[in-house]
Order: C-alpha cells, then sequence, then structure tokens
C-alpha cells in the first residue's frame, strides 16, 4: 500500500492497527451460518479475518484500483465474492438471493461521508440481523443517543426502533492511513422486536416531520398532522405538544405513528 493513491473523493482511510480489526472481529460474531455483507474493504485488512469465519462474504468495493491488493490478501479463500461497483447503486437484495445463510450480517469500516445512506440502504434491503461497523465518532454518538440529550434525532429514532444500538469502543484517527481529520468509533446494532409499527414508511415519515426544524416544537414541525389526536396521546404520557421532539422517547413515537396510520 506504499505507493497506493488514495483518494480522498472515496473517503479512503484503510486501518492499520492490529488490535482494532481483531476487536472488531471479536464483537462480529461471525459463523458459518452467518451471511457477511462488507462495504468498503479497501486492502482487505478486516475482509481476511472475516471470511474465513463466515458461511460467505460479500464484498462491495467501489476502487477497481484495489482489485489485485484483494485478490492477493483474500487468497486461499472461495467463500467470497466482490462486486466492484457503488453499493449505493446496487441491489443487495438480489445480490444475495443466490446464497443460503441463517443470519446475515453487515461488518464493515463506513466511508464516512456516506454511513447513513448506507445503513438506511442495507436494512430497507435486507433487513440484517446483526450490523457490526466503524463509523466517525460524531455519527456513532448520534445513533446511540438517549432522549433528551442533544444528539437525539430523527436517525437515532428510526434506527433505534429496529436496532439495540451500542457503542463498542473509540478508535483514535491514528489507526488510519492516511490519518483522518476527526476520530472514529465502533457500534454495533442488533435486531430486536420491541415495537409493533404498523406502518413502517408513515413511522419514518412521521419522525422525519417531528425533527424538521430542531428548535421547533411538535405543535410546529407537526402541522398537516391530526394535532388534536396527537396532543392526546401526549397528554396521557404527561408530554404535550409544546415540547420539542428530542424528548420523546421511540415508543411514544411508535404509539403516535400508530394511531395516526391507517
Amino acid at each position: 500500500m506504499i505507493n497506493f493513491e488514495f483518494k480522498k473523493s472515496l473517503g479512503q482511510n484503510f486501518i492499520n492497527d492490529e488490535n482494532i480489526i481483531d476487536k472488531i472481529v471479536k464483537y462480529a460474531t461471525v459463523d458459518k451460518d452467518t451471511l457477511v455483507i462488507e462495504v468498503g474493504p479497501g486492502a482487505g485488512v478486516l475482509s481476511k479475518k472475516i471470511i474465513p469465519l463466515s458461511g460467505y462474504t460479500v464484498l462491495y468495493e467501489i476502487d477497481t484500483r484495489l482489485k489485485e491488493i484483494l485478490n492477493n490478501t483474500l487468497s486461499g479463500n472461495d467463500n467470497y465474492e466482490i462486486i466492484y461497483n457503488d453499493v449505493l447503486e446496487q441491489n443487495v437484495k438480489e445480490d444475495i438471493s443466490k446464497f443460503n445463510y441463517k443470519k446475515i450480517y453487515v461488518v464493515a469500516n463506513l466511508p464516512y461521508y456516506i454511513t447513513t445512506p448506507i445503513i438506511t440502504k442495507l436494512i430497507e434491503e435486507i433487513n440484517p440481523d446483526k450490523i457490526v461497523i466503524m463509523i466517525q465518532e460524531e455519527v456513532a454518538d448520534r445513533l446511540c443517543a438517549t432522549v433528551g440529550s442533544k444528539e437525539y434525532a430523527m436517525i437515532t429514532v428510526s434506527l433505534g426502533s429496529k436496532y439495540d444500538i451500542k457503542k463498542l469502543f473509540r478508535v483514535s484517527r491514528n489507526c488510519f492511513t492516511p490519518a483522518p481529520n476527526v476520530d472514529s468509533a465502533v457500534i454495533s446494532l442488533d435486531k430486536h422486536d420491541k415495537y409493533d409499527i404498523k406502518d413502517i414508511v408513515f413511522f419514518d415519515k412521521f419522525i422525519k416531520d417531528a425533527f424538521k426544524f430542531k428548535r421547533k416544537n411538535l405543535r410546529n414541525n407537526l402541522k398537516g398532522y391530526d394535532l388534536t389526536r396527537i396532543e392526546d396521546i401526549l397528554n396521557k404520557n404527561k408530554y404535550s405538544l409544546s415540547d420539542r421532539a428530542e424528548i420523546i422517547p421511540i415508543s411514544l413515537f411508535v404509539d403516535i405513528a400508530n394511531s395516526l396510520s391507517k
């Protein structure tokens, strides 16, 4: 990798710390019943440890310059496939339709600049059982935020309604080549069924509108909805339309959305 020209436009910051890789592998708990999706394998330092543990691994790499490097790094394994394209342009569900598996995991060091779109796409398309990813620490804090904190946001509620999210450990910027300008964190998302959401499309639209303007209260952000019904549910739970979305727990968002959805 000494002569490799890293492209900032592709968010190429390759992990260079074996201890960090080993910790990710440990938390991922991949076994032979698992189909793994990895986005942005880079030089394959994580891939070469995940692939032998998995039933099969599908890797998405946008940079075709890495073909030779990845082929060399992953030589000796036959239970993987590399798709050289932007994962956001792929039909991932179709890509994995030919495989048999009991569990599907996502394990990756995601490019900072498209973290949320990738997570959202993979959840919508393939509904992974578990996700273990390294992302920008600021984004990790937002995804793991507790209700009432300044980091608590629409994406916190959206993902938290489907997954238990934990911040596993912090990763210094010095563990990458080249070093990015920010630190990272590894988080895990484990699928749960705590909430019975009647209409997930409506639910996601509803919480997006509730958080639309951070400084506005629910009454202003939710104009166009049945405010009388919303207020009734809020009041029963000791909240009001004068409150902001950031203090409303996920369970209450689910109750309101279920009441409003047809």
